[in-house]
């Protein structure tokens, strides 16, 4: 089969490598779409992968072609959305249902081959049949979908909350539609790349804007949101929080990013600052939400590439041209 190779930091190229065979809860998925994202580039740096090469892709779905022996779930024909997600259900974290934060911390398309390929592998337990009248092509949004659900089960939202959104890439627009679902009174969202802006005006946002001082909201904002992991905007951002408010670090920023925090203006205002680790228990909730309509796949996928352009790919997603980029083999 042809897949996407991560060969060494920096360097990726599309080749053939062997079919892959289930084990005995195992199945073979052939992959109808496959989503880049921020982690792919970390990865593509030499981050997070704990070894190369890799076949990157955790956010893919397809139809199954294969089963192993004990497999009795589904079955070949279905289609299926996958939770990359490998927790080892032994550690402290696994043991007391944090599975995201697993000392043993394994993920489809991170530490084991993922969906940038024509097939692939997943646990039988990992896999979430999707209903007929979704298409599959568009079921690689399921899994950055699932990273927003886990973002607000974290935030855990008031009603009328007030709500800006650093970025409006994929995930920022998750956020954005999900902000909508649970009562905020109000949805700004700040990015520097206008096209993305007019998307989010699109969606329906309060407003839409460069830098936060365009707005009229001089307590700040009760709920802030960093989709973008980059440094000036996690430093602007934690100065945006209002009295009692919750900062939520969403976005993926490098290993080496750094932001100055006020502990006194913590301690006195009563500020939260939070993170959200990828997927906890929201993967089939996002699959429920997506069967639902509760994102608009044309809206959301700006571009479809063959997998043979899976380098192109990566090139576009880190130029920061379009929203979710998705390759098909």
């Amino acid at each position: 089969m042809r897949a996407a190779i991560v060969e060494a930091p920096g360097k990726v190229t599309v080749t053939t490598v062997e079919d892959p065979a289930p084990g005995r809860r195992d199945v073979v998925v052939k992959v109808a779409s496959c989503g880049l994202c921020g982690t792919d580039l970390h990865i593509l740096q030499g981050e997070f992968a704990p070894t190369l090469p890799i076949v990157p892709g955790h956010e893919f779905a397809g139809e199954i072609v294969a089963v192993g022996n004990d497999v009795t779930e589904l079955a070949v024909g279905d289609k299926v959305a996958v939770d990359p997600s490998l927790h080892c259900h032994e550690c402290r974290y696994c043991r007391s249902g944090r599975g995201n934060l697993c000392d043993n911390w394994a993920a489809i398309g991170v530490t084991v081959p993922g969906g940038a390929a024509e097939y692939a592998v997943a646990p039988v337990a990992n896999c979430v049949k999707l209903p007929e009248h979704i298409d599959v092509t568009d079921a690689a949004l399921i899994e950055p979908l699932s990273c927003a659900v886990r973002g607000y089960d974290v935030l855990k939202s008031n009603l009328g909350s007030e709500v800006l959104i650093y970025g409006s890439g994929t995930m920022g627009l998750m956020m954005l539609e999900l902000a909508k679902r649970t009562g905020a009174a109000s949805v700004e969202v700040l990015d520097v790349n206008a096209q993305r802006l007019e998307t989010a005006k699109l969606l329906g946002c309060t407003g839409a804007a460069a830098r936060a001082e365009e707005f009229d909201r001089p307590g700040g904002w009760d709920v802030v949101i960093d989709a973008t992991g980059n440094a000036g905007a996690i430093q602007d951002g934690l100065g945006r929080v209002a009295k009692g408010g919750t900062f939520l670090q969403f976005g993926v920023a490098d290993y080496a990013t750094t932001a100055v925090i006020e502990p006194y203006r913590i301690y006195n205002q009563e500020i939260t600052i939070t993170g959200s680790m990828a997927v906890l228990h929201s993967y089939e909730r996002a699959a429920a939400l997506f069967a639902s309509g509760v994102l608009d796949p044309a809206v959301f996928i700006s571009d479809r590439l063959p997998l043979e352009q899976y380098p192109q790919a990566i090139d576009q997603f880190k130029a920061g041209v379009g929203r979710k980029i998705v390759v098909q083999p």
